[in-house]
């Protein structure tokens, strides 16, 4: 069987694909037009986010029996022009949950003892105690919308700092446990004090979190998002951290992660927003750590392993 991997991988991947009798055809600097000329020869292609795997992509696709993503979110793959061609898609939402739960913790506690501005502020000869002093985690009410991979190993991680922790998930249930509480979305917007977002991208996600949803919370302070940007409204998110409703977010993703274009409205939304000290960003790397990225490649090769052990037995 012939593979074709489209985008930089950690070097590990060659090695093992090879183990499974894999032959790989490594080509991080293709272009789509090529990929669309060469994939009827492949049996498996492996992406990250280089381009949408759609209909014009899998035209010549005959002999294509699995895509695998690098990575956890599948939202750069049409699901269902998968499906129609019986095409397994197989992604590693397993090999970054660590990174990502850790990265989450990280920017809450810089958030909230000020960290960020602290540092900057002592490094430009500033000694201001009293307008950097913290907030515990310990004791609040943190609620999860999304409970998957990435939700539970949060969930697992801010159990030890004394959390109450509800988590809603539209597509599950049956998941409390000794750290966290199943609850519906009315116990969500009643007592949480801090919002953290682990949901997918799809249609139904899409701007979800808006003006409208985030004020139907009792007592929200905080806004955590290390999931897609585009299940945030940006703008409304701005208009209630100016308003003083919510008191800080942490961003690990932006609707538009493409900033050096960004159309009018968004640039102002977005130059607004970076003005505000209580807002901390980061790159879109929360689950994107020296580890996560060689973790992914060993939860990729056994997932395919397995489909090609199931694929042999018929």
């Amino acid at each position: 069987m012939k593979v074709l991997i489209i985008d930089e991988m950690h070097e590990s991947i060659i090695p093992l694909l090879n183990e499974i009798k894999l032959e790989v055809d490594y080509m991080p600097k293709i272009e789509r037009h090529d990929i669309i000329s060469i994939i009827g020869n492949y049996d498996g292609l492996i992406v990250r986010s280089k381009t949408p795997i759609d209909e014009a992509l899998l035209g010549n696709a005959q002999k294509l029996k699995f895509v695998g993503r690098a990575g956890a979110g599948v939202d750069n793959v049409e699901v269902e022009a998968l499906k129609k061609r019986k095409i397994q898609l197989i992604n590693a939402p397993e090999g970054n949950r660590d990174a990502l739960a850790e990265h989450a913790i990280g920017m809450i506690l810089t958030l909230f003892n000020k960290i960020n501005i602290a540092d900057q502020e002592v490094r430009n000869g500033i000694w201001d105690r009293e307008g950097n002093r913290g907030v515990e985690l310990m004791g609040k009410t943190i609620g999860l919308i999304g409970y998957g991979n990435m939700g539970e190993a949060f969930a697992k991680r801010l159990s030890s700092f004394g959390c109450k922790i509800l988590a809603y998930d539209s597509e599950k249930t049956g998941f409390s446990n000794e750290y966290v509480k199943e609850v519906n979305l009315e116990e969500i917007f009643k007592e949480a004090q801090i919002l953290s977002l682990h949901i997918p991208m799809n249609l139904q996600n899409k701007g979800l979190i808006n003006y409208e949803f985030l004020n139907k919370f009792s007592n929200l302070d905080y806004l955590i998002n290390t999931s897609r940007g585009e299940v945030l409204v940006l703008k409304d998110l701005l208009k209630l951290l100016k308003d003083g409703e919510i008191k800080g977010a942490a961003l690990d993703v932006l609707e538009n992660e493409k900033i050096r274009s960004l159309a009018s409205e968004e640039l102002s939304v977005f130059q607004e927003i970076t003005q505000l000290k209580q807002v901390l960003f980061t790159p879109h790397v929360a689950g994107w750590s020296f580890e996560s990225y060689e973790k992914i490649n060993k939860i990729l090769y056994h997932k395919i392993k397995k489909l090609i052990r199931n694929i042999d037995n018929l």
